[in-house]
């Protein structure tokens, strides 16, 4: 009644979780790694967190006779089941997981068939266990947006909306690295700056957004009129294509430029915060300029030499003049 402790977690082959209001998650291993709902690939800092748990949670003591009553009721009505099996596909355990104890240390645990439940905690943790045992969707989905090794990129694009002069295309064949942009960049400066553009591919790995928008009220309406801020495709050697569409986020009351104007964004959008649809057009997601401050760099900055400060960037299709590359938009 008292073993909620896992403590080989490599022997886990597959997690459901199922919680009173209806929400479920089903969380298999498979050769190419953890699949959620069997589709999409598992958020790897949810999941270690919850083995993590298995591993170190353990009963501190049965829940006393004055709280048995509140507490089975509870978790009748508000807890969340969790089934646990081995590779094998054996059930190693099932047990629900209630609140937190009465005396806000620990979280109510219940093991399946057993008429008991117990107080469980981790040595040192003072929290509530019951969040680590999450059925959002969200909350498990991987949020990568590029994840391409850079001796696997073959091509990476962007496109600006509205700066097209900014736009760029960098293409490796055969060990070689060719940089594609406008002709009044490409023929009134210094000529490619090759090492540069190896440097900018390592800036693919391991990208992601903040989170999922999708189903939420009102967005599809905000997406249709939200401005583009550029396009992104990144193309692997085996294939791979990932594609995204960024588009500006209007100012909101999260957003810091509305009490101090940000000189790379324009005033009516959020300077932190940007929209962009993935995954072949179906999902939209929220991402931060800061995750992406390596990715929107302008064309200018690949035909300067090294060291060249960068403070400044056309506004125009017109031949650069002495300009430098600002990072923006």
């Amino acid at each position: 009644e008292a073993g909620f402790t896992i403590k080989d977690t490599g022997a886990i082959g597959r997690i459901f979780m199922a919680n009173s209001e209806g929400e479920s998650i089903l969380v298999d291993r498979t050769d190419s790694g953890w699949i959620v709902n069997k589709q999409y690939k598992a958020l790897q800092s949810t999941l270690e967190l919850l083995l993590t748990t298995f591993a170190q949670q353990a009963a501190l003591y049965p829940v006393t006779k004055p709280a048995y009553d509140n507490v089975i009721k509870n978790m009748a009505t508000n807890s969340t089941k969790v089934e646990v099996y081995g590779r094998d596909g054996k059930k190693m355990r099932v047990f629900y997981v209630g609140g937190t104890a009465v005396n806000n240390t620990g979280t109510n645990m219940l093991m399946e068939g057993a008429h008991m439940p117990y107080v469980v905690q981790i040595t040192s943790f003072n929290g509530a266990l019951t969040p680590r045992f999450t059925t959002n969707f969200r909350d498990w989905r991987d949020r990568t947006v590029f994840n391409i090794p850079p001796e696997e990129i073959k091509s990476v694009s962007i496109k600006y909306a509205k700066r097209p002069l900014n736009s760029f295309e960098i293409v490796r064949e055969n060990g070689n690295i060719t940089i594609n942009a406008d002709e009044n960049i490409s023929k009134h400066l210094d000529g490619p700056n090759v090492r540069r553009a190896g440097v900018y591919l390592k800036y693919f790995t391991n990208v992601n957004c903040e989170g999922y928008l999708n189903g939420l009220p009102d967005n599809d309406e905000a997406i249709k009129t939200a401005p583009r801020h550029s396009t992104i495709d990144v193309v692997g050697i085996h294939g791979q294509h990932q594609h995204a569409d960024i588009y500006w986020m209007a100012l909101n009351r999260r957003s810091k430029n509305t009490t101090v104007s940000n000189p790379d964004v324009p005033d009516d959008y959020d300077a932190d915060r940007l929209y962009a649809v993935i995954n072949n057009y179906k999902d939209t997601v929220m991402i931060q300029q800061f995750a992406f401050r390596n990715i929107f760099h302008n064309a200018i900055e690949f035909f300067q030499k090294d060291g060249t400060p960068t403070k400044g960037a056309p506004a125009s299709n017109e031949p650069p003049k002495n300009v430098m590359m600002h990072k923006g938009q």
